[in-house]
This record gives C-alpha cells, sequence and structure tokens, in this order.
C-alpha cells in the first residue's frame, strides 16, 4: 500500500445571479495500492463530498466537485522535493509578508517546541 497526494478541486456556488464563482483547491492523502487506484479514490472522495445546503443568509450553496487536478507518490520524493508551488501578486508586498509571518507563528505555536 502506497501514498499518494491528490490535488483535487471544487467549484464552490451561491445562488445569486451576479456573484462570481469560487474555486476550493484540496490536497488530501490517499492510501492505495496503485496511482491508478489512487486517482479513481480521490474522484470517489471528491463525488462523495459534493453537498447542496443553505448558509447563514438562507442562500442555496452548492460544492460541486470539479476533477482530480494532480496526484504524486509519496514513496518516490525525497527530502526537499517540491510538491506545490503557486504565486501570489499582491499590490501590499508589507501587509502579506506580515500575513505569512503571522500564520508561521501559528503553526509554531501549535506544534514546535522551539518557540
Amino acid at each position: 500500500m502506497g501514498r499518494y497526494l491528490a490535488k483535487m478541486m471544487f467549484n464552490i456556488n451561491i445562488n445569486e445571479e451576479n456573484q462570481s464563482s469560487q474555486f476550493d483547491e484540496q490536497t488530501r492523502i490517499i492510501e492505495a495500492k496503485s496511482s491508478e487506484e489512487a486517482f479513481i479514490k480521490a474522484r470517489s472522495l471528491g463525488r462523495k463530498e459534493e453537498e447542496v445546503f443553505l448558509n447563514k443568509e438562507n442562500k442555496s450553496v452548492r460544492w460541486k466537485f470539479i476533477d482530480v487536478i494532480d496526484l504524486f507518490h509519496l514513496e518516490q520524493a525525497k527530502d526537499g522535493d517540491q510538491l506545490y508551488s503557486l504565486t501570489h501578486e499582491k499590490e501590499d508586498a508589507k501587509t502579506f509578508i506580515n500575513y505569512i509571518r503571522h500564520k508561521s507563528m501559528v503553526v509554531q505555536s501549535k506544534s514546535l517546541t522551539f518557540v
């Protein structure tokens, strides 16, 4: 049994005509015997998580699974390998850097002993 990281994409729509669509990209760990099995398992998981519900404003929210967009076999990964990259473009770099440093401090305070 191997471990895989599956990147999955969902579309989130709120019943408003003028609202733009939101997309939620999720990275999940999948245990499977092969990459084919991992892909099928991830796709099945995504479909099971589709739902429609009413939000606090009583508007219909629909989570629709689009598909698996990437699959990484973790046993083949080496220390320091890059698995994911996302480039952010921000008008206010200083605020974004402060936000990232704050998030890092939260991670440290929850899980590390050298804080």
